[in-house]
């Protein structure tokens, strides 16, 4: 018999019941799909929190108190910090240091964050900005957040305390619509604040919106919100990428200098620069897609699992048939290679179609994330689908090559 027949012969045999075939088939593309779009959730997770990095430029530094950690934040967590201990909270006198150039030549700009939480509102419109901060002029160059329509606040409007804002695309859709923003006022946390700017559109990063955004002096935040507690945060600019570690060494100066620290075990703050948290979000980055994969792998197996116990089923449903075939003269090696075929092409048209469903997938977002396919889960997964087909479908066609004719005949 030759391969052409034997191939007709399991194609055949998978068309006595199309919809088991169908349900099994069902099995490897839902694993195969799952490897191939959790994977690249995983990976446009990575890429989304990479931009959301490289926007504040290679050479920028943020500065947290060590109490906080990298994720603190906020005016009420920072209350609760400084009744609770030793650690000396940061200040605007910090930032103020920071800006010396005899101490720290290669710091070129630095701004203070406050950051806080409140409902701005703008007649029946409503809007709760993700970032809602306080800072100095210098904020916007060593952020990298640059403005779309009216103006920058200036070193007066802080010194005065004036209640201005440069606020985001979204915040400024949610609050006033398709109208012009600049020049209106807005009440946050029942405190008027005129606009006079709207930043560029940064688009999404991960789970937080870069767009939900509300900017204004830091000293007007400090009157009329959060009071003067430690900062939130922050914000230095090297001069470039190459001196941010001599910049970083000088802050690290000046701050051990103003915090009384004598060795750096004991340091009440910690420095992030664009290099460490590359490195720690690409190491994170790494490890939520490995995890992914393996949940989606398991479903992957499961389909496998299920090819073995359909082709089981198809062995005994198919016994007499098999004896006939032995008895007048089929060799073992056709019936084994028969019921491979016919396993391998559930795993490869399952396959197949996974990676159909899996390049759809990537099309949506999914919790936030724009997914980003990755061409090597795609070989794999496919790859994967066709060796689950040969070991699974292995035992079951072992099985069926390897019964007696008189055996197989005599099967009701």
């Amino acid at each position: 018999m030759n391969p052409i027949e034997i191939i007709r012969f399991a194609l055949r045999g998978l068309s006595i019941n199309r919809l088991r075939t169908a349900l099994t088939t069902l099995g490897i593309m839902i694993g195969v799909m799952s490897v191939i779009i959790l994977i690249a959730v995983g990976n446009g997770s990575a890429k989304s929190v990479q931009s959301s990095l490289d926007r504040l430029g290679t050479n920028s530094i943020q500065i947290r108190s060590g109490a906080g950690g990298f994720g603190g934040g906020g005016f009420a967590s920072a209350r609760s910090r400084g009744n609770s201990g030793n650690t000396k909270q940061l200040t605007v006198l910090d930032a103020k240091a920071l800006v010396d150039q005899n101490q720290a030549p290669d710091v070129k700009q630095v701004s203070p964050v406050m950051n806080a939480n409140a409902t701005c509102v703008n007649g029946t419109s409503t809007s709760t900005p993700a970032t809602f901060s306080g800072v100095w002029p210098t904020y916007f160059e060593a952020a990298n957040s640059q403005i779309a329509t009216g103006n920058y606040f200036t070193d007066d409007d802080v010194n005065q305390g004036r209640r201005v804002a440069i606020i985001g695309n979204t915040t400024a859709t949610e609050l006033f619509g398709t109208d012009n923003p600049i020049g209106q006022t807005v009440r946050c946390g029942g405190i008027p604040f005129t606009v006079i700017g709207t930043t560029t559109i940064k688009g999404s990063s991960g789970f937080q919106d870069g767009d939900s955004l509300f900017l204004a002096p830091i000293t007007a935040i400090q009157n009329s919100i959060t009071g003067y507690v430690g900062l939130s945060s922050i914000i230095v600019e090297a001069k470039s990428s190459k001196t941010t570690d001599a910049a970083q060494t000088e802050i690290q100066s000046i701050l051990d200098a103003r915090h009384h620290v004598t060795s750096s075990a004991s340091r009440d703050y910690r420095l992030f620069n664009q290099a460490s948290l590359l490195t720690t979000s690409a190491s994170n980055s790494k490890v939520f897609t490995v995890l992914l994969g393996a949940v989606a792998a398991i479903s992957l197996l499961v389909g496998g699992i299920g090819i073995t116990n359909i082709m089981l089923v198809t062995v005994v449903e198919r016994t007499r048939e098999i004896g006939i075939r032995k008895a007048i003269g089929a060799p073992k090696r056709i019936i084994l290679t028969q019921f491979l075929i016919e396993a391998t092409i559930l795993s490869v048209i399952g396959g197949l179609l996974g990676v159909f469903g899996g390049f759809v997938g990537s099309y949506f977002t999914i919790l936030g994330v724009k997914p980003v396919i990755v061409p090597m889960s795609v070989l794999l997964a496919f790859g994967v689908s066709i060796l689950i087909g040969v070991f699974f479908g292995g035992y079951p066609a072992s099985r069926a090559a390897s019964l007696r004719p008189i055996e197989a005949l005599r099967h009701e």
